[in-house]
């Protein structure tokens, strides 16, 4: 009941105001007729200004019969129409494509839009060139890969090892990335079932701000989006060293005539394998397989269908210490155990519905299903535990993942006021079988069972936005959400025994935004996050502190002071209170306490010439656990300094040349920071040769082959031979120089 009366009052804007009478309309991309979201409409002469939505279209006051619309959008042509001529087309505007140039963007001033010029420009000047590309879209972001290259990456964002994606919320398509209560950790994120040049906008956010956000979004989210339409059919064939092969097909399945109709689809494949540069060979395969169609039911309803498989399996040579390197008794890519590596699969069906409802109103629903598999075998240890066998661990899991996203949206205005309302509910159901930790030797033969079990994990979630746009200069967000999750598990170990809990969260946000003139917006945002606990915490601590709250603020700015040049900074404050973490490669549960970071964001984006676009991301975050003596309260392997950036050459001929380099300074491995994590500074190439028929291209990572520690622990472990454990870094390789060419032929 508390939520109830906080919903009610926000809500009630929507029934009051439903009615007023507005200027609408919609923009459209030439061509493939798909909406254009995020382009700014400016209503002359009054100078208002408008953004577009996710279906293209725009709201305004009306105040006359005269005047015009200048519709400015990143990658189309401006277009400037009169109110009659728009009138007569059908409260229509249709725009033509172009190059992307930084000089189209204008800084947002609706509610929370202050990344999306940049996650625009990057993705269409920088592009994407590999999957490890992907998450590096984020400004700030920082990914790792310590397990062959089939394991999700280990993320780093704002001052927190996120793990493998605690806390951070990710999603394809409105499909969630994340797995609960995983057998290898919780929020676990493989996006490797995701073909990288199928994606077409990135979205992220940083904070604990958003309501329509829930689980795990404490440093934020990143949502990535596939192509409703191909740009063209095309087949990509890549070959580089240490014997890695790549293949990709995309292909539209219906003619230029039907899509011009508003219906498309597609299906595209993608294959890889690699020995890779591992002194014992990763032999990594994967297989992934995405078939996508959008298209007009009818003059109120769009549906979008998607489904995929992915399949991969590797071996992996693991973390190693620094002595058995030191000592020679591995080399710099050795394995301490060569039986390391595992396999996984995912088959995933989505479908969207979207009805337009009229008067500025729209819904949305959305159901989905993931039948997803994850089996690994890892030895962090060696010989500690058991000196005869030895020490590697299977982690395996079958899970059935069934969701459900729904919301409706609709903007109208109280008196002059914009109102933008979204309601929400979301509910997403895992059940898994067989979820395992066990000891084993040689991946075949088991040891020691330590868990075996079923989990049942529900979260049904609410949620209320709303946005009040006073004027063109100054607007507020204000946002509810409730989560409630019940949890069971089913104990194989002790004759199949269950545990239940149950637990709730109520998470308020507040934003406030002032927006002085299309060059400037700053902003004040606050908001409640959490991410949840496996359920192998939760039904032994009987439902309790298994939803450890973050509190966020941050207090920003993006500035565009000249024609070609982009700044988004800010400062921020994160807290986290006291949780109860499942260890999965220990099988125990670990308190972690309290924690406090804050830290200053600045990315900047610079085009000197229409063809040089310039890129740099610097981050610094300080984080100490709050409860723990001074000198003893540093947080393991916390970023301190990160930076990424890069240079991109694009020639009207089709040259495109881009350098970019990512540094991460040195930062603590332990809580004293008596052993510390070296830091590494790495620099990336790649040259193409673009026409319209084919694309060449050569990509180096590492170009001066720099010997660097991708990832690093402080870990204890045992060798055979040693008599007794030893505490030190543990790291695995990064990538040497690799080289790697493609070649791409559109039709």
């Amino acid at each position: 009941m508390r939520s109830c009366f906080v919903f009610f009052l926000l809500l009630c804007p929507v029934f009051l105001f439903a009615q007023t009478k507005e200027l609408s309309g919609v923009v459209m991309a030439a061509g493939s007729q798909l909406p254009v979201e995020g382009a700014t409409i400016s209503l002359l002469p009054e100078g208002k200004q408008a953004i577009t939505d996710e279906r293209g279209r725009f709201y305004f006051r009306q105040v006359g019969d005269d005047g015009q619309l200048l519709v400015t959008a990143i990658g189309h042509d401006p277009a400037r129409v009169s109110l009659a001529d728009f009138i007569k087309a059908g409260n229509r505007i249709t725009l033509k494509a172009r190059s992307v140039q930084l000089s189209q963007v204008t800084v947002l001033g609706g509610a929370g839009e202050q990344y999306k010029p940049i996650s625009k420009l990057d993705i269409k000047m920088r592009g994407i060139n590999n999957s490890q590309e992907i998450l590096r879209m984020v400004p700030g972001l920082f990914i790792g890969q310590h397990a062959g290259g089939g394991k999700a990456e280990q993320i780093f964002l704002r001052g927190f090892d996120i793990d493998h994606g605690t806390d951070i919320n990710i999603g394809v398509d409105g499909m969630p990335v994340n797995m609960v209560s995983h057998a290898h950790g919780q929020g676990y994120a493989d996006l490797h079932f995701v073909i990288p040049e199928l994606i077409d906008n990135v979205t992220f956010k940083k904070g604990t701000y958003y309501a329509e956000k829930g689980n795990f979004t404490t440093t934020g989210f990143v949502d990535f989006k596939t192509f409703n339409v191909l740009p063209n059919n095309s087949v990509k064939m890549e070959g580089g060293m240490f014997n890695t092969v790549r293949t990709v097909g995309m292909f539209n399945l219906l003619n230029e005539k039907t899509r011009a109709k508003g219906q498309s689809a597609y299906i595209a494949s993608e294959y890889m394998y690699t020995k890779g540069y591992f002194d014992n060979p990763q032999d990594f395969n994967r297989v992934n397989v995405f078939g996508k169609y959008q298209g007009a039911l009818n003059k109120h309803h769009q549906l979008s269908f998607s489904g995929s498989l992915f399949s991969s399996q590797w071996d992996a040579s693991g973390q190693i210490p620094d002595r058995a390197v030191d000592s020679k008794l591995i080399g710099w890519y050795g394995a301490i155990d060569p039986h390391e590596g595992g396999k996984t699969s995912r088959v995933n069906a989505n479908a969207l519905l979207t009805t337009t409802l009229g008067h500025g109103a729209y819904l949305k629903n959305q159901v989905y299903y993931s039948r997803y598999q994850f089996e690994l075998f890892s030895n962090f240890t060696f010989f500690k535990e058991d000196p005869i066998n030895g020490d590697q661990i299977k982690q395996r899991e079958q899970r059935d993942l069934f969701g459900y996203n729904g919301s409706y949206h609709k903007t109208f205005f109280a008196g002059n006021t914009q109102i933008v309302s979204e309601i929400g509910a979301h509910v997403r159901i895992d059940r898994t079988h067989g979820s395992e930790l066990s000891r084993t030797k040689d991946r075949t033969m088991v040891t020691n069972p330590m868990m075996l079990g079923d989990i049942a994990e529900n979260n049904l979630s609410g949620y209320l936005s709303e946005t009040f746009r006073f004027n063109s200069l100054f607007s507020i967000n204000a946002g509810l959400r409730y989560d409630y999750f019940h949890d069971q598990y089913t104990d194989k170990l002790h004759g199949g025994t269950k545990g239940k809990a149950s637990a709730d969260i109520l998470s308020p946000k507040l934003s406030f935004y002032y927006h002085p003139s299309p060059f400037a917006q700053f902003y004040l945002s606050s908001g409640k996050g959490f991410h949840s606990n496996d359920t192998r915490v939760v039904v032994p601590q009987n439902g309790l502190t298994i939803l450890p709250p973050a509190y966020g603020s941050d207090l920003g700015t993006v500035l565009k002071p000249a024609n070609n040049l982009l700044v988004n900074a800010a400062i921020w404050y994160l807290w986290l209170d006291q949780e109860f973490v499942y260890v999965g490669d220990e099988g125990v549960v670990e308190p972690s306490g309290k924690s406090r970071r804050y830290g200053a964001d600045l990315s900047v984006r610079y085009q000197p010439l229409s063809w040089l676009y310039a890129d740099v991301d610097l981050n610094y975050s300080h984080g100490r656990a709050a409860d723990a003596p001074k000198g003893e309260n540093y947080l393991p392997l916390a970023p301190q300094v990160t930076s990424i950036g890069g240079i991109t050459v694009k020639t009207k001929p089709g040259i495109n040349v881009s350098l970019r380099y990512r540094y991460m300074g040195d930062r603590p491995a332990n809580e004293d920071n008596s052993v510390v994590a070296n830091g590494y500074f790495i620099t990336d190439a790649f040259v193409g040769y673009n026409r319209k028929k084919y694309e060449i291209g050569l990509a180096i990572q590492n170009i001066f082959d720099v010997r660097w520690k991708e990832t690093q622990f402080d870990t204890e472990s045992r060798l055979y031979n040693e008599a007794a454990p030893v505490s030190e870094i543990h790291f695995t390789p990064g990538t040497p120089f690799f080289g790697k060419v493609s070649f791409t032929y559109n039709f």
